[in-house]
């Protein structure tokens, strides 16, 4: 089977799933960079990942759309929420809460999309996606594991989760005009003078710093797979399916992060971890099956659906 030969929705949820698992993959990668300024790693990494992205946009004869205010107003809000104060809340959360801790609490997620997108969209949230949402949370929280930490860590990684929902949301009404590829590179650039501001104060002359072998390859995984890849196949997924079917994908995140591990020789699954990925799985398969109120899939202009085709 062809890309050409499958429905948008299909395309939409395969998408949604390599997005995911790209994410989940790179859980390794940040570790790598554990000596390297925060902000600094991160202006590089969205350097790097909008300079290909407006590459590409050229290439592919992709015209720039000017912003209307709104717009702008709302790639701002994306890009503070889903790349800037995401990666602020989550780098802190970790130096206050082990990693399983942080990743159960994002694993919650999916849960917070099924409840919220559809309000936000006029829709009755669907209950039959909500026990699928249950089932992929659970599922995530087993093969993550629930680990432990201090409060304020809690409450970093609650932002965490939090910016990861606005990721989602925010960039839905814009998805009908400019389309996914010109949304990854708008809200890619914009992060990189908000860091720079941050890194001003958090970093100063220590901002950036030439980076190791080990640790290039690692920024530019970050910058090209993950940034560019991750965010391009996310936003090309939202174009084609309900938000709060595309955020069961993200119970992905822990087991496609244990299964590299396992790749990787970092880790060694455990017989709960394939447990709680059996539960993701599952839950997935009900939340894309479960026809009790179902949505209509968000509405894309042809001109707009024709430039999101990651």
């Amino acid at each position: 089977m062809t890309l050409s030969s499958m429905s948008p929705r299909s395309i939409g949820l395969l998408c949604a799933a390599s997005a995911q698992g790209l994410i989940g993959a790179a859980a390794g990668v940040s570790a790598v960079l554990r000596d390297y300024p925060v902000t600094g790693g991160q202006m590089l990494r969205y350097t790097l990942a909008a300079l290909v992205l407006f590459g590409v946009l050229r290439v592919r004869r992709i015209p720039l759309l000017r912003p209307t205010r709104r717009e702008l107003v709302r790639l701002g809000l994306l890009s503070l929420s889903g790349q800037t104060v995401f990666n602020l809340c989550l780098f802190a959360a970790l130096d206050r809460a082990d990693p399983a801790t942080v990743g159960s609490i994002l694993g919650a997620t999916p849960l917070l999309l099924v409840l919220v997108a559809p309000l936000l969209g006029g829709r009755r949230p669907s209950r039959s996606v909500f026990a699928a949402a249950v089932l992929v949370v659970a599922g995530a929280a087993v093969v993550q594991g629930l680990g432990g930490g201090t409060a304020l860590g809690l409450v970093f990684a609650c932002g965490v989760a939090l910016c990861e929902m606005g990721f989602t949301l925010i960039a839905v009404p814009l998805l009908p005009r400019l389309g996914a590829w010109r949304i990854a590179a708008y809200a890619t650039a914009m992060a990189i003078p908000q860091m720079a501001v941050v890194g001003a104060f958090t970093d100063g002359s220590d901002l950036i710093r030439m980076p190791s072998g080990t640790e290039s390859v690692a920024l530019l995984y970050l910058a090209l797979p993950l940034t560019a890849g991750a965010f391009l196949l996310w936003y090309s997924a939202l174009a084609r399916v309900e938000p709060e079917r595309a955020g069961l994908f993200m119970g992905l995140v822990p087991v496609t992060a244990a299964l590299s591990g396992l790749v990787l020789g970092t880790g060694t699954p455990t017989v709960g971890q394939f447990a709680g990925a059996l539960l993701v799985g599952v839950g997935v398969v009900l939340g894309l099956r479960a026809e009790e109120d179902e949505p209509a899939a968000p509405h894309v202009e042809p001109a707009a659906a024709a430039t999101s085709k990651p």
